[in-house]
């Protein structure tokens, strides 16, 4: 069975994808307007839903919400390696 967070995920991972041929299309076919509409209307899904899966489980890329940096108190990948060493 699938997470909430792996569904919102897939969702936006469609939302993102759909945006994406959407703009390679309007590259070559700049007029079609209907397009352009659709375009714009998977592009502010993705951005909505962008926001709320890193309001409820924290940023997806680099450039997240500013000032959230609870990974900064997590231990870092070589600080794990070092407990297990010992």
């Amino acid at each position: 069975m699938m997470s909430e967070r792996e569904a919102l995920l897939r969702r936006l991972s469609s939302a993102k994808f759909a945006a994406w041929e959407l703009h390679m299309y309007l590259d070559t076919h700049p007029g079609d307007a209907m397009a352009a509409a659709k375009y714009e209307e998977y592009s502010m899904k993705a951005k909505k839903m962008t926001a709320d899966y890193e309001s409820e489980f924290g940023p997806l890329t680099i450039g997240g919400p500013a000032g959230n940096v609870e990974w900064l108190s997590n231990p870092w990948p070589w600080e794990n390696e070092k407990e297990e060493a010992n």
